[in-house]
């Protein structure tokens, strides 16, 4: 049976609290992180993202006894991002009980990072992320910062020199579809995992498994994550934490994908 990753992606605060976002924009308050994550436990996630959306605004270092108490509380593999500029401050992370790094605005910043990391953590353990929003006139922008900062280049350019410089994998986040809950934007995500043989998770607007199948299928991505449809009952009501079943993810989702010979699975 062909599978997919389906990843729960929490978002911190400067203040360390779990919220999440819309657009980039608009933040509501869901709570403890620690709480979120031993439910996950108890929903058996395979997988987490745990990302810092202030860290590198506010040009500080990752929080790192943070960091330790909410991965030590984590029965599954956690990615972490935000405020990381170093591979000594990755290695720093990694003792913390982090298993992969996510890069953002480093990357950029400094493009001899991904070669260094790659070659003292292996690509396995580096996640390119790349944050992208429809153009005015047509087309995707590139950001970092939070959206704050546009980057040269399309969106394809950049995921194919990420993987060329050493990343393992990509997160490709909608900012349109943040907290929508409107479905991923597939054309976006298929342009850049038609351009790339490293796995590509798509983020921003998933909620149902339905777009699940769709960001496997019609895009080809190896990996779906989400905020909202893990974190809230409905697009309008209070906080629920979920997971799908492993039935429900066996029936609904693995079963319905197409067998993709070109798409790496790993």
């Amino acid at each position: 049976m062909n599978r997919i990753r389906v990843i729960p992606t929490l978002l911190l605060d400067r203040d360390g609290r779990l919220v999440k976002t819309i657009r980039f924009g608009k933040r509501t308050y869901i709570g403890d992180p620690i709480n979120a994550v031993r439910i996950f436990n108890e929903k058996e996630v395979d997988e987490l993202i745990l990302l810092d959306i202030d860290a590198t605004l506010d040009a500080r270092t990752p929080d790192y006894a943070r960091i330790e108490d909410i991965v030590s509380e984590a029965f599954m593999p956690v990615a972490f991002g935000g405020g990381i500029t170093s591979v000594e401050q990755m290695a720093t992370v990694m003792r913390c009980g982090v298993e992969k790094v996510v890069l953002n605005a480093a990357l950029h910043k400094n493009k001899d990072l991904i070669g260094e990391a790659a070659s003292r953590f292996g690509s396995q353990s580096v996640v390119g992320s790349i944050d992208v929003k429809k153009a005015f006139f047509g087309g995707y922008i590139a950001t970092s910062h939070s959206g704050k900062k546009r980057l040269s280049g399309i969106p394809e350019d950049i995921a194919s020199y990420l993987e060329r410089c050493g990343v393992g994998e990509l997160i490709v986040t909608s900012m349109d579809r943040d907290g929508t809950r409107k479905g991923y934007d597939l054309p976006l995500l298929k342009g850049i995992a038609d351009r790339v043989g490293i796995p590509v998770i798509a983020c921003g607007g998933a909620d149902s498994l339905e777009h699940f199948v769709e960001a496997h299928d019609i895009a080809g991505c190896t990996a779906v994550a989400a905020g909202s449809m893990f974190l809230f009952q409905s697009s309008t009501q209070g906080v629920l934490i979920s997971y799908p079943t492993r039935n429900e993810l066996e029936t609904r989702v693995f079963s319905r994908l197409r067998c993709n010979q070109g798409l790496q699975t790993t």
